[in-house]
């Protein structure tokens, strides 16, 4: 097994975070002092769209600039989800690493002072060149998923996997482990097979901006936001690199003060930076292009995968030529207030560890968007004949995982995925009777479970339920079968992801990026 337990040529990264310890994750520590860039790695996804990139391949001493990091020791699970032969998905991360010039544009000084570093920015960009279409999927950053092992890499520590009721923030997984610990999360927890990954710095993004010339925002209010430095009149502006930068990382004293509501106002500014790239001839000049990729190489601004070679960018600039706005998509994974926010409050005081920002993310909603990136599909719909089904809340399905196959681990793998799902995973994960099932089976005792089998049933592919009155106490039983791949997998469908906008509340490359009200509403934050 391939591991990485020190740091690549050229990349220096921040000193590992403390050992875990009970409580909060790393990244809410200092909430008022966390300002973050949101989205930033998108960017370069934007950036290789003017097809020019192939011109500049040949410069190897530029190229050979980008850190590499061999993340390979995460990604040796036998239940990693399928390549898919039609899409390229790239996990983009902005990280909040205050080494180096990011230090003065994040903030490092005083009591205030942030150790390590945090994907404050996750996104998974779905590129099908059959259907020429791209589908960028943000990840809020307080996210809830299961704590897994992962490998030292980087300068990072590394972590153990822990018990199923112990969760972590999605960006705390890049802070224990690097990028591919936050990698191996969002696979097994999507179901969707990541590529490559991308990361971006402050830093990084006040250069692309910059080289860009500039974005338009437009606000439906004033802003004067001390924390952040951003001060904007109601209206359109044309904003540069640090500018620009205040705007992403605006977040407490304005509108909820929310992650997601933040992530709303990021998609406009990628709206209007693929509009501004679109309408103007910037990336048909080499010039230009080499100056981007000069100034994010020459700083150390930029890290990937080792699998991220030149032949891959190649391709990745090949199917992004000439696409359209209304061919872009931006959507937020479906999500809610964490239902376990109550064990970390005092209901006499404030919150006192940030955990009332955590969220979860909303079922069967969340794993159908998953399901439909996975395979390249359009989102399931449901037959207006089929008959009504009853369902619960995740979390009063009480169920334990039985493994029908002969796949190690199957089952303790499925109740982390369920209990990060907000099940409610009963008994330990054990054997079937057989090791020959084939379709995954959910068992209920009488009529009263039926709801809770049927939730269940939404998000295990090709299941079937049986009522079995020989069950002993409440809740249902999931025995797995050799056919089960992930949970919320499917591959039915047509060609290609094309109503995710419309059905999640999103927007698209075109939209009109004065039309972002509801990405301001709400009281200031403070």
């Amino acid at each position: 097994m391939a591991t990485d337990n020190g740091s690549p040529t050229g990349w220096s990264k921040p000193p590992a975070p403390p050992a875990r310890r009970p409580g909060p994750r790393p990244g809410r520590k200092h909430r008022t002092a966390t300002l973050v860039v949101r989205s930033l790695a998108v960017l370069l996804a934007v950036v290789v769209a003017g097809g020019s990139l192939a011109v500049y391949l040949k410069y190897r001493s530029v190229w050979d600039g980008i850190a590499r990091v061999d993340v390979s020791g995460d990604l040796q699970a036998p239940n990693r989800p399928p390549v898919d032969p039609n899409a390229i998905n790239l996990l983009l991360i902005g990280s909040d690493s205050r080494v180096g010039v990011n230090g003065s544009i994040g903030g490092t000084g005083g009591a205030d002072a942030i150790d390590g570093a945090r994907s404050d920015t996750i996104i998974i960009v779905h590129i099908a060149p059959g259907s020429h279409e791209v589908d960028v999927i943000s990840v809020p950053r307080d996210s809830v998923v299961p704590i897994l092992n992962c490998t030292p890499e980087g300068g990072t520590t590394g972590q153990s996997a822990q018990p199923l009721d112990d969760i972590e923030q999605v960006n705390a997984t890049f802070a224990y482990g690097g990028p591919g610990c936050l990698w191996e999360t969002i696979e097994q927890t999507t179901g969707i097979h990541i590529n490559d990954f991308i990361e971006l710095t402050f830093s990084g993004f006040e250069q692309v901006i910059n080289e860009l010339g500039g974005v338009n925002v437009c606000l439906p209010e004033a802003v004067d936001d001390p924390m952040s430095n951003l001060d904007l009149s109601a209206g359109m502006h044309h904003i540069y690199g640090p500018e620009a930068l205040a705007f992403w990382r605006t977040r407490e004293d304005l509108g909820l003060g929310s992650d997601p509501q933040r992530i709303q106002r990021d998609q406009f500014l990628m709206a209007s930076l693929f509009q501004g790239i679109e309408h103007s001839s910037l990336l048909k000049s080499p010039t230009t292009m080499l100056s981007i990729i000069d100034a994010l190489t020459s700083h150390q601004d930029i890290v990937t995968d080792t699998g991220l070679t030149p032949e891959v960018m190649l391709r990745i600039a090949e199917d992004l030529r000439g696409l359209k706005g209304d061919s872009v998509q931006f959507v937020t994974v479906p999500w809610t207030t964490y239902t376990g926010n109550a064990q970390w409050i005092d209901s006499s005081e404030e919150p006192t560890s940030g955990n009332s920002d955590w969220v979860q993310w909303v079922q069967p909603e969340a794993n159908s968007l998953f399901s439909a990136i996975a395979h390249d599909t359009t989102l399931p719909t449901t037959s207006s004949s089929s008959p009504p089904v009853q369902t619960v809340s995740p979390a009063d399905v009480q169920v334990q995982v039985l493994n029908g196959t002969t796949t190690a681990g199957l089952a303790t793998s499925t109740s982390a995925s369920l209990s990060q799902l907000g099940y409610d995973v009963v008994g330990s994960p054990a054997d079937a009777a057989t090791d020959t099932y084939t379709k995954s089976v959910i068992e209920y005792k009488d009529a009263a479970e039926l709801p809770a089998a049927q939730t269940l049933e939404q998000i295990v592919s090709s299941s079937q339920l049986q009522e079995d009155p020989s069950l002993t106490g409440s809740g249902v039983e999931l025995i797995l079968g050799s056919s089960f791949t992930s949970l919320g997998s499917s591959s039915s469908g047509s060609s290609s992801v094309s109503n995710l906008a419309a059905t999640y509340g999103g927007i698209t490359g075109n939209t009109n990026i004065c039309d972002d009200s509801s990405a301001f509403a709400g009281p200031d934050g403070s």
